[in-house]
């Protein structure tokens, strides 16, 4: 009897076999697994007559496209929104600057190159994003993941990986429009932003609370369908709105990375994104062409050599407006310079909306290929190449930016004005985002479902519109109330209204804002459901007094919102601490015995005793207690022997009975040497340097000198090509050193202004 296979399951067999070998070559000679699957799809496809070829392309192309899902799906699992916002100013900065930057240049080459104006836009986008692979490998294998140029770098991947899933988005909707209209492009683009924070803020206010509901009824399997399941949901629902399906994965993966199931789904999902993943690499190996990279030889090699210098250039540029030093920049710059995997799906995208050549994703591939191999070798040699910037750049340039690195640091805080006008922001534009995200659903619910079955039964369209508009008004309530009503950071606004009686009338502007805002939503509202000037403003105030009348009960229902929000929004961290603290009565458990316990106990930085050995202490004869363990930052050191030392800041582990704690206590608190007390606050300390020109009265004064002036601490000297790391209190100023000092802003600003003036 004969029997035929699926040429599909063929096929599968023909991929994963080729994949698996390419990847364990790839493996063994340490490189990424990326390029081993692109291979792998090289040797499969029609281009490769050696071994047999891959028969059902379309149905591969179904599973790459899974794959290509299951990716950003992933990817979306380990963002974390709240990641973002902690990445900082810097890293933001720096990725900006390097993704407009690239862009322009990468458009600007393909038209140099006499590409038309698509296939230069897709070029200018499949260089925005370096590879996070690459770049994580290297830093392993060179040892440099803990230096503090690597934290930047890793912030800047994670701006660039959102930009580039906002990227994608806006390439899709100008290949398929192909118009390039500034204002479609910005409706587009606040349409995109509209609908990420709709579907952030009711994401995480409904999906968390779901997985709490059915935790106790959930294990490894059907976690891994309910999430595959809302994936796949909101890829549905991004496409329906008219975005790609990838943005719609990402989402739903950053929304469920902030639950506190994340790392488990993330393990679940790993496997089926690997497979997935595998087919979908495979897939864009399949369509190299040998004779067209030869053919295109060139354009690889200059794609290549800007991919380099101009992502070396421009991330160092920004890594210097951002306000870090030049060393920093340049190890920065030289990391980043790769093109990473999202440059395949770019190029992938613009192929199969036939926006671009067949040659753009050989292209991509070549440069992806050799900038892999370049990438280890420009971060080794970052601190050379910075070396040769430093020794024949000009010294006044170098001081220029070292002078702007100092000031840009010492911007902390930011002044009330801004505070209290972000806090106005934030709360007009999540409750105003909420309150139409309300009205569209309800909208739709009118048109899909309410009045065809009202017009089937005969009903009147009317009172239809009347009831849709009166439940949309009920159910936004709450959030047309919080703009209109609600203080956001009252105590800041009573502070300047207080202190500055001019700033009034802006506060005045500031609250009349809140209450056209809310005159404009209810009049958007009212548009979709009646016409007619007299009836818009009847309605309009009767909304507004209704919104002051019923303050009580929306405050109270409000209230309730925003704290199941916030539950939700941070139940990741409270339930980590509340492990922590569970484990700290355990272990303090551990060790009760009859009437004794453990408790902890953290040493003074001015306490007498510190730095002195356990065995001079002799607290075990002194107070009758024991000393179960000393925790020094990460190190524990278990039952301590006598000659361990205590030093500041140390966790003692200290056992004893009440009283003996008790009395231990009261007699170690009083053996602290006195502080004299400074007139400055914590957050006044600062690090500046200044430089010692040829009139100062510094010269030849000592750093014990000038630490009476300023009571700070001299922590180095840069003396023509050497660097004095903590000198001496004998050490002496010479023209031209540049001094840093840390210590009370106001003393040294002080200290500065009179080195300008010539005088003490």
């Amino acid at each position: 009897m004969e029997h035929h296979l699926p040429k599909l399951i063929i096929d599968l067999a023909l991929i994963l076999g080729a994949g698996a070998i390419t990847t364990l070559i790839f493996k063994r000679i340490k490189q990424p697994l990326v390029l081993g699957y692109i291979i792998a799809g090289f040797l499969v496809g029609p281009h490769f007559s050696f071994v047999p070829n891959v028969a059902d392309k379309e149905s591969v192309k179904i599973w790459a496209d899974i794959g290509v899902i299951f990716l950003l799906f992933s990817l979306g699992l380990e963002f974390s929104f709240k990641k973002l916002i902690n990445v900082g100013g810097a890293a933001s900065i720096t990725a900006i600057v390097e993704i407009v930057a690239i862009m322009v240049l990468g458009y600007f080459v393909g038209q140099w190159m006499g590409w038309d104006m698509m296939n230069s836009i897709f070029l200018g986008g499949l260089l925005a994003s370096s590879s996070t692979t690459i770049i994580l490998r290297a830093f392993d294998e060179l040892g440099v993941k803990r230096k503090n140029y690597a934290r930047v770098v890793f912030g800047i991947l994670i701006v660039e990986d959102i930009v580039v899933i906002l990227l994608m988005v806006l390439l899709s909707t100008m290949a398929v429009s192909r118009q390039f209209d500034g204002i479609e492009m910005l409706m587009q683009f606040l349409k995109l932003i509209f609908f990420l924070a709709l579907w952030f803020i009711f994401g995480i206010f409904l999906i968390p609370t779901l997985l709490r509901r059915v935790k106790k009824i959930l294990d490894e399997e059907t976690l891994l369908i309910l999430s595959i399941g809302l994936c796949l949901g909101m890829v549905v629902l991004a496409t329906e709105i008219g975005f790609s399906a990838e943005l719609g994965a990402f989402v739903m993966g950053s929304i469920l990375a902030e639950t506190t199931s994340a790392e488990k789904i993330e393990h679940s999902l790993k496997p089926v994104k690997d497979l997935f993943g595998a087919v979908f690499f495979v897939s864009i190996g399949m369509m190299i062409e040998p004779a067209s990279m030869y053919e295109y030889r060139w354009e690889i090699f200059i794609v290549t050599l800007l991919t380099i210098f101009g992502k070396l250039i421009f991330t160092s540029l920004g890594a210097i407006l951002s306000g870090q030093p030049l060393k920093q920049s340049v190890q920065v710059g030289m990391s980043m310079a790769q093109i990473g995997e999202f440059a395949f799906i770019v190029a992938s995208l613009g192929m199969s909306l036939k926006v671009t050549g067949d040659f753009l994703f050989p292209i991509a591939v070549g440069v992806s290929a050799i900038t892999t191999f370049t990438t280890p070798y420009m971060i080794k040699y970052s601190d050379y190449f910075y070396q040769l910037i430093d020794r024949f750049m000009p010294q006044k340039m170098l001081k220029v930016i070292d002078r702007y690195s100092t000031g840009s640091q010492d911007i902390q805080k930011e002044n009330k004005w801004k505070t209290l006008t972000k806090a106005y922001l934030s709360l007009i534009l999540t409750n105003g985002i909420v309150s139409i995200g309300i009205l569209f659903f309800i909208v739709y619910l009118r048109v899909y479902f309410i009045l065809p079955f009202a017009q089937s039964r005969g009903w009147n369209s009317d009172l239809i519109d009347i009831g849709s508009f009166i439940l949309t008004i009920v159910v936004s309530g709450p959030f047309l109330w919080a703009i209109l009503v609600k203080k956001p950071a009252n105590e800041i606004f009573s502070s300047i209204w207080t202190e500055n009686r001019f700033a009034r009338g802006p506060l005045l502007v500031l609250e009349l804002s809140r209450f056209v805002v809310v005159v404009l939503l209810v009049g958007f509202i009212l548009n979709f459901f009646f016409s007619g000037l007299i009836t818009s403003i009847i309605v309009t105030l009767s909304v507004i007094i209704g919104l002051y009348l019923l303050s009580t009960k929306f405050n109270l229902f409000y209230s309730l919102i925003i704290k199941r929000f916030m539950f939700n929004l941070n139940e990741r961290d409270i339930r980590e601490q509340e492990k922590k603290q569970k484990k700290s009565i355990i272990q303090r458990n551990e060790f009760s015995l009859w009437d004794t316990h453990l408790t902890d106990f953290e040493v003074m930085p001015n306490a007498a005793y510190a730095g002195l050995k356990l065995s001079e202490l002799a607290w075990r004869e002194k107070y009758g207690i024991n000393l179960a363990y000393i925790k020094r930052g990460d190190v524990m050191i278990s039952i301590p022997k006598e000659e361990d030392k205590v030093f500041p800041f140390d966790k003692l582990g200290i056992i004893g009975t009440d009283e003996q704690l008790k009395n231990f206590e009261q007699q170690i608190l009083q053996e602290t040497i006195p502080v004299q007390d400074n007139s400055f606050k914590q957050e006044e300390v600062t690090l500046t340097k200044f430089t010692v020109s040829e009139e100062s009265f510094l010269q030849d004064k000592t750093v014990k000198y000038l630490r009476s002036l300023t009571n700070g601490l001299v922590v180095g000297i840069e003396r023509d090509d050497s660097k004095i790391v903590n000198p001496t209190s004998m050490s002496t100023f010479q023209a031209d050193d540049v001094v840093w000092i840390v210590g009370n802003k106001k003393a040294i600003t002080q200290l500065i202004e009179s080195l300008e003036t010539k005088s003490i």
